[in-house]
This record gives structure tokens, C-alpha cells and sequence, in this order.
């Protein structure tokens, strides 16, 4: 994902910049977007991947959600 902060990137560069196979890569891709984390575009025999500022603002959230106050800590560690 960082591969695509500066912008949309072909599948076949990626390839090459993360030194794997296109199945390989391509089957993390769909997880990702399947997640709603990226976007795809295809262009001709290309598949061109980028950030989905929506779903990582989601992400975000949800994280952010995720993490306990300083009073929940402090009770949760009494009761165990």
C-alpha cells in the first residue's frame, strides 16, 4: 500500500518493484480491494491499482474505535 501513496500504480510495475510474481501479487490485490482499501482501473492488458481514501478513512476509524481509554485500561487489569 505504501507503493501507492504517490499515486496509481500498473500492476506490471509493482511486479517488478516488489520483486514477486504477478499471481502471487495480484491475489494480495484483491484482498486488499475486496477490503475496500484500494481501487482497480483496467486499461488495455493492464490493471492499474490505487488508494481508496474513503475506505481508509473507514479503517481509520474503526482503529481508532479500537483503542481503549486510560479508564477502561486501568479497570479491565483489576478485574483479571
Amino acid at each position: 500500500m505504501a507503493r501507492l501513496q504517490d499515486g496509481e500504480q500498473c500492476v506490471c510495475d509493482l511486479t517488478e518493484a516488489l520483486k514477486t510474481t504477478q499471481s502471487r501479487l495480484s491475489f494480495h490485490l484483491k484482498v486488499l480491494k475486496d477490503a475496500g482499501l484500494i481501487n482497480d482501473r483496467p486499461e488495455g492488458r493492464w490493471i492499474y491499482y490505487s488508494l481508496n481514501a474513503d475506505g481508509l478513512e473507514e479503517l481509520a476509524e474503526v482503529i481508532q474505535g479500537l483503542k481503549p481509554s486510560n479508564h477502561r485500561v486501568g479497570s479491565l487489569s483489576r478485574r483479571c
